[in-house]
């Protein structure tokens, strides 16, 4: 199963947070932008920061993120990414997720039936917008 994964899925996986993505352990192939490891690492450094964790929750923390990303197929982050993110989506979208679907739509001309996960409503509705079967949202949600 080829899917294309936003730093909101992973971020949940890797801290055992509760709703985690059903299809996790379906997932053969895992695709996302570049920018999965500075997003999911600013989280767990404003984790450390906010919430006074120890040094080796955030250590396991760092290495667990890392470790996942390894085996992740990334999209870099590059100018056919960004000028695409700054072009016009069916629906409104932040900085961030915009990258994030560029990225995805770069990516579903490599893997075949490309499917996206997250858990941001805003992405899940214009992932579906274009075409993405979405996992971890539910429809017709918004923020």
């Amino acid at each position: 199963m080829n899917v294309y994964v936003d730093s909101s899925v992973l971020l949940r996986v890797v801290l055992g947070e509760p709703r985690r993505l059903r299809v996790w352990g379906r997932i053969t192939n895992a695709v996302s932008s570049e920018l999965i490891r500075p997003e999911c690492l600013r989280t767990i450094d404003r984790a450390r920061l906010r919430l006074g964790l120890a040094d080796q929750v955030i250590a396991e923390r760092r290495g667990s993120i890392l470790e996942a990303i390894e085996g992740f197929s990334l999209v870099p982050v590059v100018p056919r990414v960004l000028e695409r993110a700054a072009e016009p989506f069916p629906t409104m979208l932040g900085s961030l997720d915009a990258i994030h679907l560029a990225s995805a739509l770069v990516a579903r001309n490599e893997f075949e039936g490309l499917s996206l996960a997250t858990h941001d409503d805003e992405l899940a509705i214009a992932a579906r917008a274009v075409g993405f079967t979405v996992h971890g949202a539910p429809p017709g949600t918004s923020s």
